[in-house]
């Protein structure tokens, strides 16, 4: 299993954050985070409360409810209020039947007996093919199967929640069988209060396993199993027979609790959970994307303040017209440059729903770094950012119907309903073609009616009337005035080099904002698909504006050469320059898709194909608008420069 990322401890005061802050952006700590729920203290003797939580697999993709399998259930099941960010996860937090008391080990305790008919044999035979693990909850806490790490004896990392099962051959029989974890090991850890007395659960470890369960006489509540005495101080597990999956056998459900002082303090329990001992690899993203940054950033420079120095200068110094014919380069097409683009309104509206994105990513990243997105509060991010999306609507009607009114446009009402409808509606169609793939599949992870109306909620009644007012207000303000005048007759544009090709310069523009992310993208894409944790904001945040300079040192760069070969055509191709990354976005999840993943069902793949489209599509939007803001601010610049009669 590959190691997970690391946190600092929390908080004494809100005082300290920036420094903080500031102290984990220096010194590579990934993150801090304030607790999501307030601390519960236990007294010996108090109940605590198991939960379950969905069934969970690496090569399916698809979660399923705990009590989709037959296992023990309790007198009533009662399902966890859940928010949004749960429900599109595809949790499912219900009680369970084990009773664990505080401080108080439990030894060979019998959770309950079923038949295997072979319904049930068959059931538990996908799932164990599946490679399904089973999540479970206490005090807030996931349930972690500790793993010690062969390269690194003194590292444990943690697998969140355990196998239903395996497959494998047993006592030397060449034919591979179907073994149940019927048996689990729990420890809790707590940290003792020793002003109080009271304790707080710091941890939740199992140990799952195999054990044929044998007793004498007829079955009973009261039975006494053969193969695990209460009395004997631990049981030894590993001699006894591991319970195969077979019709018309019986499976018994006991389990263990071990409870552990421990040192580590509450503010601290996921330390633990989130540890990464890769830090160099991250490291390594950072200084790779600094070079290009670097390497971007002096070309900018040179361009900046040597060569368009030196035109400026020279162009401001020509007497006469028939010099300035002379005069090849950039100046020569002043009277074209802001000329509005073809399809200019679709335009409006991309620039208008990638400040939208801009604002979300951008106050999401700020809000995981300073702690408010805690791993605690499951399905925190997604509901932020689902929230922070509709909030930034009134910005992308604003974005929007300015620019298009700085195009001399008069209907903004129709490009604020594009604005407000476009992208959501293209992400909404793809989102419920895969929605029904999955509750094809019966699966948890299919979002309920309810949630699909609050989601349609959220969408037509907060983020589209933003839109609309946003669009308002924007096309109310004065247009930003051109720098200069542009020509009633378009100009000729010469015929261009190979390399200034516009498909070409596009896909090399993409390159370089990706490079400087992948690195961190494997490690996002591995927790999303491998389940597990990735809670690096502080090197995440740091990635996010390596990318916005990325993107935007590069779109000027290009568009320069663009200008200086007299193509004047600069507005959309700004715009493709850095999205095109996009494009080698989805092309290395197809790569991560077939070297890394296990999935073999069709609709696995096309769950995984269908996100990452949505997820490329808004990188392409992201990152487009980065470089059409970046582009648009520096012709305004070197134009307004020129003294132009």
């Amino acid at each position: 299993m590959e190691s997970q990322s690391r946190s600092i401890h929390n908080k004494r005061s809100m005082a300290m954050i920036p420094a903080l802050l500031f102290l984990s952006l220096i010194h590579g700590v990934h993150c801090f985070y304030l607790p999501g729920v307030a601390p519960e203290d236990f007294q010996k003797g108090d109940p605590l409360k198991v939960k379950v939580n969905k069934l969970t697999s690496i090569k399916t993709q698809l979660p399923y409810s705990y009590y989709s399998l037959p296992f023990c259930t309790p007198e009533k099941i009662v399902d966890s209020a859940e928010n949004l960010g749960e429900v599109l996860r595809g949790d499912r937090i219900e009680n369970s039947p084990y009773a664990f008391t505080m401080q108080e080990p439990q030894l060979c305790t019998v959770l309950c007996r079923i038949m295997i008919d072979a319904k049930t044999a068959k059931q538990f035979k996908e799932k164990i093919d599946d490679e399904y693990r089973v999540n479970m909850i206490l005090d807030n806490l996931p349930l972690v199967v500790p793993i010690k790490r062969l390269d690194q004896a003194s590292n444990t990392v943690y697998q969140l929640g355990y196998h239903i099962g395996l497959k494998g051959q047993y006592a030397g029989n060449k034919e591979e069988k179907y073994f149940i974890h019927n048996h689990l090991a729990f420890t809790v850890k707590y940290h003792r209060d020793l002003q109080t007395g009271s304790s707080r659960i710091v941890g939740f470890e199992v140990k799952p396993y195999s054990i044929k369960h044998e007793y004498e006489g007829k079955w009973s509540e009261k039975t006494r199993l053969t193969t695990c005495d209460p009395h004997m101080k631990r049981m030894v597990v590993n001699s006894n027979t591991p319970l195969e999956v077979e019709v018309n056998k019986e499976i018994i459900f006991s389990y263990d609790v071990e409870y552990q002082e421990s040192d580590v303090k509450w503010a601290s329990r996921w330390d633990s959970y989130l540890l990464m001992s890769d830090d160099q690899i991250h490291w390594f993203s950072i200084v790779n994307s600094l070079m290009i940054v670097l390497f971007l950033t002096g070309m900018v420079a040179m361009i900046m303040l040597r060569t368009l120095y030196r035109d400026i200068s020279k162009y401001n110094e020509l007497e006469t017209q028939e010099e300035a014919l002379e005069e090849t380069g950039w100046k020569l097409v002043h009277g074209d440059v802001f000329r509005p683009p073809s399809n200019s309104d679709l335009l409006c509206v991309y620039v208008g729903t990638g400040v939208q994105f801009l604002g979300m990513v951008l106050v999401t990243m700020i809000f995981a770094v300073l702690g408010f997105l805690s791993p605690s509060n499951r399905g925190g991010l997604m509901t932020a950012m689902l929230l922070l999306w509709v909030s930034m609507g009134i910005f992308a009607g604003y974005a929007s119907t300015n620019l298009y009114k700085m195009f001399k446009g008069a209907e903004w009402k129709k490009i604020a309903a594009k604005t407000a409808f476009m992208f959501p509606a293209i992400v909404f169609v793809i989102f419920f073609v895969l929605n029904a793939l999955i509750w094809g599949q019966k699966s948890s992870g299919a979002v309920p009616f309810g949630t699909m109306f609050a989601l349609v909620f959220l969408w037509f009644g907060i983020s589209v009337p933003l839109v609309i007012v946003g669009g308002y207000v924007g096309f109310k303000k004065p247009a930003m005035e051109d720098p200069v005048k542009t020509n009633k007759i378009p100009r000729q544009i010469p015929e261009q080099a190979w390399y200034m090709n516009p498909i070409f310069s596009i896909l090399i523009g993409g390159i370089l904002p990706f490079g400087a992310v992948f690195i961190e993208l494997f490690f996002i894409l591995t927790s999303i698909w491998l389940n597990q944790f990735y809670y690096m904001f502080g090197f995440l945040f740091l990635v996010f504006i390596i990318l916005l300079i990325t993107c935007a040192e590069i779109t000027i760069v290009l568009c320069y050469f663009q200008l200086c070969s007299e193509d004047y055509k600069w507005w959309w191709r700004s715009y493709l320059t850095s999205g095109s990354s996009a494009l080698y976005l989805f092309l290395y999840a197809a790569f991560y898709f077939f070297t890394k993943l296990e999935i073999t069902k069709i609709v696995s793949g096309l769950l995984y194909f269908g996100y990452m489209l949505i997820a490329s599509y808004a990188f392409f939007v992201l990152t487009g608008t980065i470089g059409f803001y970046a582009c648009f601010c520096f012709t305004r610049l070197i134009y307004s420069s020129l003294k132009i009669d």
